[in-house]
C-alpha cells in the first residue's frame, strides 16, 4: 500500500477532498516503532502529528513513582495533537504497545498547510478537538476508576 492510499484509507482523513489528501501526503513519513519504545515523552515540545496505521500506542501519564495508562490507541487514531500549538509541550507520554507503523506530519508543516486552505484547517481542527476531547475524557475515567468512583 502506498503512502498516499494509507493516508487516505485513515478514519481520521475520511471525507477530505482528494486535492486535500494529495497536499498532506506530501508532508507524510511512515514510521516504525518498537515494543515499549517511547514515542513522547511528556514536558517536551511537541513537534509531530501521528496518524495509527498499524499496531497500538498507549497514552501515558507519567510521574517520577508511578505510570497510569490513560487511553489505548490502535490502529485508525491518531495522536501529538499539541504539535499544532504555538510553543505547547507534550502533555503525556505516548508508548509503543507492540510493533507500531504511524504516518508522521510535522506539526509545523500542517499548522501551515491548514492556514494555507482554510476548508481543510476547520476539517484538521473539529477532528483535533474531537481528539482531545476523547483524552480528557479517557483522563477523567481513569482518575474516577483510581478514587473508587464507578464508572
Amino acid at each position: 500500500m502506498t503512502l498516499h492510499q494509507a493516508l487516505r484509507d485513515h478514519p481520521f482523513m475520511a471525507g477530505l477532498s482528494n486535492t486535500q489528501v494529495d497536499g498532506l501526503a506530501k508532508l507524510a513519513t511512515e514510521v516504525t516503532f518498537e515494543e515499549d519504545e517511547v514515542i513522547l515523552v511528556d514536558g517536551q515540545r511537541s513537534t509531530s502529528f501521528y496518524l495509527v496505521v498499524g499496531g497500538s500506542v498507549v497514552v501515558e501519564l507519567r510521574t517520577p513513582r508511578y505510570t497510569i495508562v490513560v487511553q489505548s490507541l490502535g490502529s485508525g487514531t491518531v495522536f501529538g495533537w499539541s504539535a499544532l500549538l504555538e510553543r505547547q509541550d507534550t502533555l503525556f507520554q505516548v508508548r509503543a504497545r507492540e510493533h507500531t507503523t504511524a504516518l508522521q506530519i510535522d506539526g509545523g508543516s500542517l499548522k501551515t498547510r491548514c492556514f494555507e486552505d482554510p476548508a481543510l484547517g476547520t476539517e484538521i481542527l473539529h477532528r483535533v478537538l474531537n481528539v482531545v476531547a476523547g483524552r480528557v475524557k479517557a483522563t477523567e475515567l481513569r482518575f474516577a476508576e483510581m478514587c473508587g468512583v464507578k464508572v
